[in-house]
């Protein structure tokens, strides 16, 4: 069996989590999301999160492609998650390209692409800007 992981906050969840949650899974046949917590969002990002630790948790593990949800509790963790649930390949956005290089030392290390005008930042900036108005992705999937 061959076991992926990826991490990340997934707050206001949208089309662009869906895409790339899809991609790594499609990668192995087992997917681990590390899930960052409220707290590692806070104090280690400068992230305030719209959904609650669990509210996202609940909703990754209601994804059928999604197997198993962890904390991520800091940025060093991901080694000894690597080693202790025998991961094949690591998975991140393409935005992190060579950030986390160093892990090709344990397993293998991918980068996929984004899913193009989507991100939870830019909701949240169109939200505080026009609150009255929906959001319209401008490119497509």
């Amino acid at each position: 069996m061959k076991i992926v992981i990826t991490y990340g906050t997934f707050d206001l969840f949208h089309v662009g989590h869906l895409n790339i949650l899809k991609r790594a899974k499609a990668l192995g046949d087992y997917l681990i999301v590390g899930l960052s917590t409220d707290e590692f969002n806070r104090d280690a990002k400068s992230k305030y999160t719209v959904i609650s630790y669990e509210d996202r948790k609940e909703i990754l593990e209601s994804l059928k492609f999604v197997d198993l949800v962890i904390p991520e509790e800091n940025w060093e963790q991901k080694v000894k998650d690597i080693q202790e649930y025998k991961v094949d390949t690591f998975v991140m956005g393409h935005d992190w390209d060579g950030k986390f290089d160093e892990l090709k030392e344990y397993c293998e290390v991918v980068y996929l692409p984004r899913t193009e005008a989507i991100s939870s930042s830019d909701l949240k900036k169109h939200i505080a800007s026009t609150p009255h108005k929906r959001f319209e992705r401008t490119e497509t999937v």
